[in-house]
């Protein structure tokens, strides 16, 4: 029997004799025949692809220097969807994808900094005055993940954080005072220079009292002065 096309056409007219005639035995001698053929014809294809792998050459295998990666370093099996059947390349799919679980920000030692972090998080999720934070982590509003690196200005109660609010915007208000914007007075004396050359400048608003910001002409020193409404009765 030839290896080559004409073998597939003998299967297929052997099988074709068995679906036309409806003699018993001849569909008997068919079925024998085409199992007999289907044998021979796998043990014809399994000696030749054993031939050619012995004639394929042999790759060399390359050196690897101490600062390459090693390919059977890798660790991690590589997952059926993702297998080529191809060594080389699994072993490389296998590096890249462990390379890529490598997250150098992650916490992975369970030192003193690690427990104090979780005790910090632990108090300030007991803590009465920061109903805010315990009901967002408990609903979803906080990830886990977020709330595991949230700094303590981010884990403050909502009052804290009107409070250093309002203390940043005064503290931007007083470095907004300038010589030229204000008012050149003698009425205020520095307590640093003891020199009543100074420069103000007044804000008010609806919620807040009015406020003097004071600027010493000689020293540069500043401050404010509040003015509450009952000082005005």
């Amino acid at each position: 029997m030839r290896d080559g096309p004409s073998d597939h056409m003998i299967g297929m007219s052997v099988n074709g004799i068995r679906k036309h005639y409806t003699d018993d035995v001849v569909v008997s001698l068919s079925k024998i025949l085409i199992k007999d053929w289907k044998r021979l014809l796998g043990r014809i294809v399994g000696d030749c692809l054993l031939e050619r792998g012995k004639e394929m050459p042999k790759i060399p295998t390359t050196p690897t220097s101490p600062m390459s990666p090693s390919f059977s370093s890798a660790g991690v099996p590589l997952s059926p969807c993702l297998a080529t059947g191809e060594n080389i390349r699994d072993k490389c799919i296998e590096m890249l994808a462990a390379a890529l679980r490598t997250d150098g920000g992650e916490k992975t030692t369970t030192d003193m900094k690690y427990k104090n972090r979780v005790r910090s998080r632990i108090s300030n999720l007991k803590d009465p005055k920061k109903p805010g934070l315990r009901r967002n982590v408990l609903a979803g509003g906080i990830e886990l993940r977020r709330f595991t690196i949230m700094s303590a200005e981010e884990m403050a109660s909502d009052k804290l954080k009107q409070l250093r609010n309002n203390l940043t915007k005064e503290a931007v208000r007083e470095h907004q005072v300038s010589k030229t914007s204000g008012t050149i007075s003698d009425l205020f004396q520095c307590s640093k220079c003891s020199k009543n050359n100074c420069t103000y400048n007044q804000t008010s608003s609806a919620d807040e009292p009015m406020t003097t910001f004071v600027l010493c002409n000689e020293c540069g020193n500043r401050w404010k002065v509040r003015h509450f409404p009952h000082q005005f009765r």
